[in-house]
């Protein structure tokens, strides 16, 4: 329960286009050379609060989560992230961010004890802060037997813990998850799941895109529904599914703006 708003992140107008291949094209079922993957997007996320980022395979989560991290430049707009923007000193939102996405490939040939004391350096923790960090996210994902394992021997499961808690090395106030439960087995989701609790527990500000409804309702403050890569919908959970359940609220939207010859 968010009893006062304080904005800690503002994503304003944000564009971003992308050139299509032949093979995309023919893929995308397309005759444009270039596909708008996230068309004038906007919303606020508060300090301590869930936000979830809520749309099918498409709508543009992805890449709205890709610019918020700086890991690719929106054509247009802005987010500022804890009075940084992404444009113009995206060092310094790297800084007070973590992120975690489905694409985050773990170097096979090192295990998580080494990545995560690498991470650790690139991010100047200190050596007591890293040691007191690695044990509490190595015992909460259950990583201290696998410690010395090389990445390319864990399991599916195992990588994406791993991979969690390495991105989390610096203690950020803000996480972002892309998808974080796609792919996984229902008992690592389950440790994922209430991992995402725990952070809102500490009152960390937590953005994750998903286009799972039980996780968004068991997790969620507040949810934003993309389709076609624009906010079509923006609001706290408890008011969107006061009269039907999430999934209703977002197949209505989803026919509104897509036509029921989509559904």
């Amino acid at each position: 329960m968010i009893h006062f708003m304080e904005t800690i992140l503002s994503a304003k107008d944000l564009h971003k286009t992308f050139k299509l291949s032949k093979k995309q094209q023919k893929l995308e079922k397309s005759s444009s050379a270039t596909k708008v993957a996230v068309d004038g997007l906007s919303f606020d996320a508060y300090k301590g609060e869930v936000f979830a980022l809520l749309g099918p395979n498409g709508a543009g989560k992805t890449t709205t989560l890709r610019m918020i991290s700086t890991l690719i430049r929106p054509d247009s707009g802005d987010c500022i992230v804890d009075g940084a923007s992404v444009v113009n000193t995206p060092e310094a939102v790297r800084g007070k961010i973590g992120f975690l996405t489905s694409d985050l490939k773990l170097e096979d040939f090192f295990t998580p004890n080494y990545l995560f004391d690498f991470f650790s350096d690139l991010h100047g923790v200190s050596e007591a802060d890293r040691k007191l960090r690695k044990e509490k996210l190595f015992n909460t994902f259950g990583i201290n037997q696998f410690a010395e394992v090389k990445v390319s021997n864990l399991s599916t499961g195992m990588k994406q813990k791993a991979s969690i808690a390495i991105s989390l090395v610096h203690d950020p106030d803000i996480i972002i998850f892309d998808e974080p439960t796609n792919g996984l087995d229902v008992i690592t989701a389950k440790t994922v799941t209430d991992f995402l609790i725990g952070l809102k527990e500490e009152h960390k500000t937590v953005i994750v895109s998903t286009h799972i409804f039980s996780l968004v309702e068991k997790i969620a403050d507040r949810v934003g529904i993309i389709i076609n890569g624009r906010m079509t919908q923006c609001d706290a959970l408890s008011a969107m599914t006061a009269e039907k359940c999430l999934e209703d609220v977002f197949f209505d939207v989803y026919v509104r703006e897509v036509g029921n010859d989509e559904k």
